[in-house]
């Protein structure tokens, strides 16, 4: 568990650069508390990784390093901005790949003690959870969260910043993973949710049947690996009958994009009864799926309520997330010392509140 201190503290204007290097894309982007977002960038590493049909860390690890300087003064020169401006750094700590983590981790608290300024590590699903706050019309507490990123399936209770009750999880592969395996056993490019998704709005519907894993049993926890597996074996049972071309590639896609938007949709409401509330946000990279926000906001309709999310390019990894929420922690007071640490896993429901 990382250990976090708070000072008192007074509520000051506070300019912030976030450094975000979780996974395959290096984010960096400056916030200010009174003026919002001033810049971002972002570097995604998908021609990178392709050729592999997924990460490959250590490819990451360095292309993070490779990226991270050129952002950081893209980002500064956009906005106007010299370093003896900004007033803290917050950077991804976790959970995410340890090598890419340590190089955002390392640029951070080397500029921090550079600029005598405080640096700040940041849970990487609290980003997520908190990226809809920089929208227009961002969601007020409490309200339930559906977060749908890379390894991560969840529906949590959000009262407060770092005031998380886990309400349901997945047991196996995430949505995302589910996405991405389903679209590599059909030979699809990497990354596979855009493309089932891609393939999907041609698909024919009800050619094809897929089940809704843990529908018919009460409580909030996911499974999509048995969905993964029935989606293989309907492939191969279709290139074993010599019917293997596009059209039920598309066919296949909806399908299984179907099972896994009104999974999620159904849990999503059971959680909502269960929590009381008619407030939903859904956050990370599967939220920017439309058929997924398009079931939720008819679901939130009936109920009378409202579903929020981020703009398409902050539902994926980036930047300004995290330096949102490093923000509202450092004018909380909450500060770290000049240490580099990060971790692979990191339970939200471990995060101090506010």
């Amino acid at each position: 568990m990382r250990a976090f201190e708070f000072s008192l503290y007074k509520a000051y204007p506070m300019l912030v650069l976030g450094l975000e290097t979780s996974c395959d894309e290096t984010g960096v982007a400056l916030y200010d508390s009174e003026r919002g977002l001033l810049a971002d960038a972002l570097f995604s590493q998908i021609d990178l990784h392709r050729v592999y049909g997924g990460v490959v860390p250590e490819l990451a690890s360095r292309d993070h390093v490779k990226r991270m300087l050129p952002l950081i003064r893209q980002v500064l020169a956009e906005a106007d901005c010299a370093a003896t401006e900004i007033d803290a750094i917050a950077y991804t700590a976790g959970p995410g790949l340890v090598g890419a983590l340590l190089v955002g981790a390392s640029c951070a608290q080397a500029l921090a003690f550079a600029w005598d300024i405080p640096a700040l590590g940041v849970h990487h699903m609290e980003g997520h959870l908190l990226a809809p706050m920089l929208e227009e019309h961002p969601p007020v507490f409490p309200f339930v969260a559906l977060l749908v990123s890379g390894g991560h399936t969840q529906l949590v209770r959000v009262d407060g910043i770092g005031l998380y009750e886990l309400l349901g999880e997945t047991l196996d592969d995430a949505a995302g993973e589910a996405f991405d395996k389903t679209a590599k056993m059909m030979g699809l490019n990497y990354p596979g949710g855009p493309e089932i998704s891609r393939l999907a709005m041609s698909g024919e519907p009800g050619r094809f049947t897929f089940p809704r894993p843990m529908t018919d049993r009460p409580g909030l926890d996911f499974s999509f690996s048995g969905l993964k597996t029935f989606a293989l074996n309907t492939w191969q049972q279709c290139q074993s009958a010599g019917d293997d071309g596009e059209q039920t590639r598309c066919d296949i896609a909806l399908a299984f994009q179907q099972a896994v938007v009104e999974t999620l949709t159904i849990k999503c409401k059971r959680a909502l009864k269960q929590a009381g509330l008619k407030r939903l946000v859904i956050a990370g990279g599967v939220s920017a799926n439309k058929a997924l926000r398009l079931s939720l906001e008819q679901m939130l309709g009936g109920l009378g309520g409202n579903v929020y999310y981020a703009r398409p390019e902050f539902c994926t990894d980036n930047g300004a997330m995290i330096a949102f929420a490093g923000c509202q922690r450092l004018q909380a007071g909450q500060k770290e010392s000049l240490s580099i640490s990060v971790q692979a896993r990191w339970p939200m429901e471990q995060l101090p509140g506010l």
